[in-house]
């Protein structure tokens, strides 16, 4: 896509406002720099026994394991509700595949089972909430759709008030992209639109999503929302920016971020530009993984598994182009998934196939990451997410 005046003039107005909210941001009061971290972990020919529990000080970027939080088949996946008392789980078991809610006891750690229902599709491998926190959102790889789930005021899940297939031409990748394969689904920033990745048909597909009743609708300018990418990229997770509108998709095949302009209105993604995960000459197998921007706005990180390393990147608003900075090893094997603790000065990686977990201090002025220690013995680790702890 040409990069027009008026384009570049609206990114840096974006810029510019995005650095007032973080300039207030930065007045309000310091929240305690402890908190609980669960990791969900495949148990599937592992010795996990399902969801772990840790204690993680974000002063001192120590991890000390807190033991079980629960025993549940396949938790590749977690989401801790928003009012911090329920955990949601998605057990990726093929055919057998389901989503489990659990009662949090954010002192302990210990999940208490509420229900589980089937995942009405295979493999589940994101959730997320919508704005309200009255609806659970779920993407199955392996069939290809995803589903709405209400929750109830006791934390259990209800029955679905939506079940969607994606639908469109397959990719180029006869291996991976043989058919429809969901991969990430988040509400838009507003709540008015619910947003998918769709590895196997190299889309990005929005939505309409009504919050009073939960459905997701095929209004008359569906066909509209499909937002292509690259042919053979195969899209896998998004991270939004929300201050700036900007949106970045980690592309699984081809190791490569994009960035897209996001318009609120119309919720469509515009793509600026492209840029690559791997230094150069590489060469060997690599998958794409994980994504996140700091919390202060500044870096983007993008996870490799083959290659083994964190990607950094900075977006460059004035130019329209992505920037890689950096790459640093993750210390371990195939980095499914890493997190930032929510003060932002560290990132901790899950190493899959090491069955560890390796904490990095982030540098507040280049975004550099340098380790700091190494939480070995976690089977499988494959998602960790936080929770402030009183």
């Amino acid at each position: 896509m040409k990069i027009t005046r008026r384009l570049l003039a609206f990114l840096a107005l974006s810029a510019g406002l995005a650095i007032l909210a973080l300039a207030g941001a930065a007045s309000r009061p310091a929240a305690s720099h402890r908190y609980l971290a669960l990791v969900g972990t495949y148990t599937n020919k592992t010795d996990s026994k399902g969801i772990y529990a840790f204690e993680f000080d974000a002063d001192t970027g120590k991890l000390t394991a807190k033991g079980l939080a629960v025993e549940t088949r396949d938790p590749s996946w977690l989401a801790i509700h928003p009012s911090g008392k329920f955990v949601y789980a998605a057990n990726e078991s093929g055919k057998e595949s389901a989503i489990s809610a659990f009662a949090l006891d954010a002192q302990t750690g210990k999940l208490a089972f509420l229900n589980q229902l089937p995942a009405l599709g295979e493999d589940p491998c994101y959730l997320s909430f919508d704005k309200s926190g009255k609806y659970l959102f779920v993407a199955n790889y392996t069939s290809g759709n995803v589903a709405v789930f209400p929750i109830l005021a006791d934390g259990k899940l209800g029955e679905h008030t939506a079940l969607v297939t994606d639908a469109g031409p397959l990719g180029p990748n006869k291996q991976r992209q043989e058919g429809p394969h969901a991969h990430w689904i988040e509400p838009s920033p507003d709540n008015r639109f619910v947003i998918v990745t769709d590895l196997g048909l190299d889309e990005i597909l929005v939505y309409p999503f009504n919050a009073d009743t939960g459905a997701l609708n095929r209004d008359a300018d569906q066909n509209a929302r499909h937002v292509k990418v690259s042919p053979g990229s195969g899209p896998r997770h998004l991270v939004f920016l929300a201050e700036r509108n900007w949106v970045f998709s980690v592309n699984e095949l081809t190791s490569t971020v994009t960035w897209f302009l996001y318009d609120p209105l119309r919720g469509w993604l515009n793509e600026l530009t492209s840029a690559t995960m791997l230094p150069k000459g590489i060469s060997g197998r690599n998958d794409a993984a994980e994504i996140a921007v700091h919390p202060d706005g500044k870096w983007l990180f993008a996870s490799n598994r083959g290659h083994d390393t964190i990607a950094l990147f900075a977006a460059d608003s004035q130019k329209g182009i992505l920037r890689k900075t950096g790459d640093f090893p993750t210390g371990g094997k195939e980095p499914r998934h890493f997190a930032i603790d929510p003060t932002g000065h560290f990132l901790l990686a899950e190493n899959q196939h090491s069955n560890s977990i390796v904490i990095f201090r982030i540098d507040p002025a280049t975004g550099a990451l340098t380790q700091v220690s190494k939480t070995e013995g976690v089977p499988s680790p494959v998602c960790l997410v936080f929770l402030p702890t009183p």
